[in-house]
């Protein structure tokens, strides 16, 4: 019987392109353009762009400014150091589960150290990443003056870094922009005060994160300015900041005291810089059962929260949503285009939404 030729249901074509591409490159003594690759390879001139930077991309070739490609004579991945929030908090795992699936699906190494929402841990991390020599760092945690520590560190290693919604020297920053997420939620306690109490307000309280900086605490400024933005005959001591940290069980202890200082108030807003802090402050609503007259917005829109919006009975009316499934996608491209030596912005901000409980609508409305 004649020999029968290999079928072509177990090649992968592409692959095969990619692999003559990659021994050509390797062949040859001297660098090659994308022009020499084309005409030589006789694959369509996309084919081998897209072939040769998904190499240099993988470590398998180098291309220099003048756009030529050479072998690399030991390849390997590219690595990202990520330093995460914290494990115990629900939006710093979220953004971890993005991160992670898109490093896989771009072939990036991700080495992952938990912060444990603790600056001296975030900076003894840092020197971890110095020490395994990634290739850039991705750093999530929340200290202002840790992150002047870890951005000379890092800096100082000659390794790019790229902070999560807390900036840090020399990094590029990636998250919301915290005055105009604030502002919207300080918005919509200011339309619940107008059509559920006539507009009347008692005090405003702003659940705030001391400890993260000028930027962060830019959250609150903004609600504040939200809030006046509807209702301008607030007066300014009903204004009120109290640092619950961006935890719950801070935040709780701070709303208990203040609603236990001021058994009959009414008309309350309470606007939190994380909804793990609003969290706390409906438990404290809760527990003195003065639900009915304050009402919470926190941000990041994570799943406990979802469930306390989409209860009548919780005083937790919104929160802005920081779409945490985006920010993996989004960090690695960013992270890649930096390694790639493209201009990028210093500032990249995220997009956002608001999610607030349905409001009833009149009888006569169309």
């Amino acid at each position: 019987m004649p020999k029968q030729s290999p079928k072509r249901l177990y090649l992968i074509p592409v692959l095969s392109k990619a692999l003559d591409v990659l021994e050509m490159v390797q062949r040859q003594a001297k660098p090659m353009s994308l022009e020499n690759i084309h005409q030589r390879s006789q694959i369509s001139k996309t084919t081998v762009y897209r072939i040769l930077k998904t190499l240099v991309h993988r470590g398998y070739l180098a291309q220099s400014q003048d756009g030529l490609y050479r072998p690399i004579s030991n390849p390997r991945k590219i690595v990202f150091g990520y330093g995460c929030q914290s494990t115990e908090m629900p939006f710093s795992e979220a953004v971890t589960k993005s991160l992670k699936a898109s490093a896989a699906d771009t072939g990036v190494d991700l080495l992952v150290l938990d912060n444990h929402y603790d600056p001296t841990i975030a900076v003894r991390n840092a020197d971890e990443f110095v020490r395994n020599n990634v290739d850039l760092v991705i750093e999530f945690q929340v200290d202002q003056h840790a992150a002047a520590i870890i951005g000379d560190k890092i800096a100082g290693a000659g390794i790019p870094l790229i902070a999560v919604d807390i900036p840090h020297p020399h990094a590029v920053y990636f998250g919301v922009d915290n005055f105009r997420v604030g502002f919207e939620a300080g918005q919509l306690l200011g339309r619940h005060a107008k059509q559920n109490w006539s507009g009347k307000v008692s005090w405003v309280l702003g659940l705030d994160l001391q400890e993260a900086g000028p930027l962060a605490l830019s959250r609150i400024t903004g609600a504040f300015e939200g809030v006046r933005s509807l209702i301008q005959k607030i007066p300014i001591e009903s204004f009120v900041r109290m640092d619950g940290r961006g935890m719950r069980e801070a935040s709780y202890r701070l709303v208990l005291d203040f609603l236990r200082r001021h058994p009959r108030d009414r008309a309350i807003l309470i606007v939190a810089v994380t909804d793990t802090s609003a969290l706390g402050a409906v438990q404290a609503a809760r527990e003195l059962k003065r639900e009915r007259h304050i009402a919470i917005v926190g941000q990041d829109y994570i799943e406990e929260a979802a469930k306390e919006i989409a209860s009548r009975r919780s005083s937790l009316i919104g929160s802005v949503s920081h779409e945490a499934q985006t920010y993996g996608g989004r960090l690695i491209r960013l992270g890649l285009a930096v390694l790639g030596g493209q201009n990028v912005p210093p500032y990249n901000y995220v997009e956002h939404k608001i999610v607030e409980r349905c409001q009833p609508q009149p009888q006569n409305s169309r």
